[in-house]
């Protein structure tokens, strides 16, 4: 490769035109007759069941970035016959490799392979990775031809895995790697036996090690590429990695970031969202990595030292205050400071206009009323026991009491389709999805921080921002939040 340095010793040496490799051009095709053109077609002109073409680009992008130059074929509707036009312009057209993007993904009729076995040779029609696993490879005429899955994070790792080793082999480089480091799981990751599994990660310097928070795993969530710090290869004859086992990450980023981390592990509230964005770009540009496992799950996480600090809104149902006896009694020998970050409503989400005439937590029990729970050890989910308790209501016969989910944006979401009638959650999730809600009670959500970090410069710069002007403007603007305590601190030193 010639670097600027090779530019200059060139010309010095007097000479001014060398022999190179020519780019690989690489053709393009994205197929599906759901797909749209979001510069053709604006957004409110959408139709359930159809997508915005997106992937075009960013393998497009991934190309350029591995030195290759990119056509992008117009999109091409599920018909074979088009498809495979579209394909004989790669043999005419003098390129070096081709991408048929969709038509291979699980559940999909598989034009890419119809057509790559009509036109050349198939030699791979599936791989035993995830995601990822529906891609085709093989050749026509020649030219190297890939079926690329549908979903965009299965199609950037297919990419990453069988293409980028191919464009870096044409033009005579080594494949660029990755600088790798080891790091331990804040909770254990789960993994399917036989399939290699890549598990996109926020990464964050606590006391030392580097702990590594997974992010949602979907294969169509794109943005857990985009907040990824690094990649988790789980090998294809293990079942998972357990918590706190030393394994190696890929970086995505340079390791000096990780160090202006911020790991939090608890219960979810949407502020905290808010709160990400106003430390990136505050002074320092820190990175907030939250996981949610509820408030419990966030003191054990204290305990076992894997974050710097925990949310959480434990309700002491013998005298109502929050958290300080939950501290005390499951991080006893620790000294903590408990920050209010807010104050906020809680209450039963419903359907926009409340169709099953919900009045609150004692309709749950009616035979017509499905419900969706939060999980064991949230905040949120010893508030609605201490309730049931307090109207004598047995849990088992509420539909739904074992249905769970993790946030509260979830909820909304599961109210919203339709799959639950109501949803204890807070006020903020349901003004969101423009839903109905119900209020029950407004708690306090806080900041348990240990005192080890509490002075470190990079909680500092998180406490001055919750008592800023510009985050409380924009945590009252969610709607059912108050910020009239936010940064109070209660220290609760050992004893």
């Amino acid at each position: 490769r010639i670097t600027p340095y090779c530019v200059g010793a060139l010309l010095t040496g007097g000479v001014f035109t060398v022999p190179v490799k020519a780019r690989p051009r690489v053709l393009i095709i994205p197929t599906g007759s759901e797909l749209v053109d979001w510069r053709e077609s604006p957004l409110t002109a959408f139709q359930p069941g159809q997508v915005l073409e997106t992937n075009s680009f960013v393998l497009g992008a991934l190309v350029e970035s591995c030195g290759g130059a990119v056509t992008r074929h117009p999109m091409v509707s599920d018909d074979t016959s088009r498809i495979k036009a579209a394909v004989e312009t790669a043999l005419s057209g003098g390129y070096q490799a081709v991408m048929i993007l969709g038509g291979s993904s699980a559940g999909s009729e598989d034009f890419a392979r119809a057509v790559i076995a009509e036109l050349g040779e198939v030699f791979v029609h599936g791989v035993t990775i995830m995601p990822g696993k529906p891609a085709v490879v093989g050749r026509v005429g020649g030219v190297p031809a890939f079926g690329m899955p549908g979903y965009p994070v299965s199609a950037i790792i297919v990419f990453e895995q069988l293409v980028r080793p191919l464009l870096a082999e044409l033009q005579g480089q080594p494949e660029p790697a990755r600088t790798t480091i080891t790091v331990e799981p804040t909770r254990k990751i789960a993994s399917k036996l036989g399939l290699e599994e890549f598990v996109r990660v926020k990464l964050g310097e606590v006391s030392g090690r580097i702990v590594a928070t997974p992010l949602p795993r979907g294969a169509g969530q794109i943005t857990s590429i985009t907040e990824a710090d690094g990649i988790l290869r789980i090998p294809a004859d293990t079942e998972g990695i357990k918590e706190n086992e030393h394994v190696a990450a890929d970086l995505l980023r340079p390791a000096a970031e990780l160090k202006r981390t911020i790991v939090i592990v608890g219960s979810h509230d949407n502020t905290l969202d808010v709160l990400a964005d106003q430390l990136k770009t505050a002074r320092g540009r820190l990175s907030l990595s939250s996981s949610h496992v509820g408030s419990m799950g966030g003191l054990m996480a204290i305990k076992r030292g894997a974050c710097h600090l925990a949310g959480a809104h434990l309700l002491d149902t013998a005298d109502g205050s929050y958290n300080v006896s939950y501290i005390r009694q499951y991080l006893p020998g620790r000294s903590v400071k408990l920050v209010t970050l807010v104050l906020r409503d809680n209450g039963l989400i419903v359907r926009r206009g409340n169709p099953k005439a919900i009045r609150g937590i004692a309709d749950l029990v009616r035979p017509d009323v499905s419900f969706i729970n939060r999980q064991a050890g949230s905040g949120t989910r010893i508030l609605l026991d201490y309730r049931l308790k307090q109207l004598g209501i047995d849990p088992a016969g509420i539909t739904g009491y074992g249905a769970e989910e993790f946030t509260h944006m979830s909820v909304a979401v599961a109210v919203l389709s339709g799959s639950a009638d109501a949803g204890l959650g807070i006020f903020a999730a349901a003004k969101a999805l423009d839903l109905d809600f119900i209020p029950v009670v407004t708690e306090q959500y806080d900041l348990v921080i240990p005192a080890e970090h509490y002075e470190t410069e990079n909680i500092r710069i998180l406490l001055d921002t919750i008592v800023s002007a510009e985050f409380k403007k924009r945590v009252q603007a969610l709607g059912g939040y108050s910020t009239q305590a936010t940064g109070a601190t209660i220290d609760l030193t050992a004893s």
